[in-house]
């Protein structure tokens, strides 16, 4: 081989090694700039929020009144419906500016609690995870002690959350759940069956990466995945404020003096 040809191949093979080692020194600071509790996990405490349109529609959508438009967070853009359910779903689109469990100040359910257009904040004990939403003061508590879900089915609205840690990445495995919450405001629903996994890794001090699948024999042909970032927020003296909802005109039934 020309020695010509040797030498371009050597430094070819340097410049790789310098890169990928650039890279991994790029890489290193994100990690360590994870802040960490006592136990080394990553610690996820502080207020954040999902900028997404999810709520209004998990999959792509275009604008209409009252709604901005999405690309979606749903993998591949389509919910695996069975045939049955489908015609559900379109039943529920229809009806969904009073169909909406949402609109009746419900508890959204779990994985819509979290991408909410409002905030929420994470605190962080040894045995549990507390999520404190601003959406009518509702709380989500994740259970980290090791023990499993209790016995037999339990409807709640917000289900039963058990977590723990693989590496770097907080891990929810959530069952229990009643049927009468939907994901969005298009209509997309489940059964009582529903079980949902939510995976949140932290990709720098102010970004989490979550992912949920979800898994639903009685409504969806195969488990399917949502994905979409959560951030921090940072303004200066930043925390949850109060959000009241509201089904009915309060003002009309309990017209206090001075309170409106």
């Amino acid at each position: 081989m020309p020695t010509r040809l040797i030498g371009t191949l050597v430094a070819a093979a340097a410049l790789a090694s310098a890169f990928a080692q650039a890279r991994g020194q790029a890489q290193a600071p994100a990690a360590a700039a994870l802040r960490r509790t006592a136990d080394g996990k990553p610690d996820l405490s502080g207020i954040w929020q999902v900028m997404a349109t999810a709520n209004w529609n998990v999959l792509g959508h275009q604008a209409q009144p009252g709604v901005p438009a999405g690309p979606g967070v749903v993998e591949g853009n389509e919910i695996p419906y069975q045939p049955w359910a489908l015609a559900r779903q379109k039943e529920n689109f229809a009806r969904r500016a009073t169909a909406d469990p949402e609109t009746k100040c419900y508890l959204p359910g779990v994985p819509r609690i979290m991408y909410l257009p409002l905030p929420f904040q994470i605190v962080q004990v040894p045995a549990k995870m507390v999520m404190l939403f601003e959406y009518a003061h509702a709380i989500r508590h994740i259970h980290t002690n090791g023990n499993g879900h209790p016995p037999g089915h339990i409807d709640w609205w917000l289900g039963d959350s058990r977590g723990r840690w693989e590496g770097d990445t907080f891990v929810v495995d959530s069952v229990d759940f009643n049927d009468e919450t939907w994901f969005d405001r298009a209509g997309n629903f489940h059964s009582d069956e529903l079980h949902v996994v939510e995976r949140f890794t932290p990709s720098g001090p102010d970004h989490i990466a979550y992912e949920v699948t979800i898994e639903d024999p009685k409504v969806f042909t195969r488990p399917w995945k949502m994905q979409m970032p959560i951030y921090r927020r940072k303004e200066a003296n930043v925390q949850l404020l109060e959000y009241e909802c509201y089904a009915f005109e309060w003002e009309k039934y309990y017209p206090y003096p001075g309170l409106w």
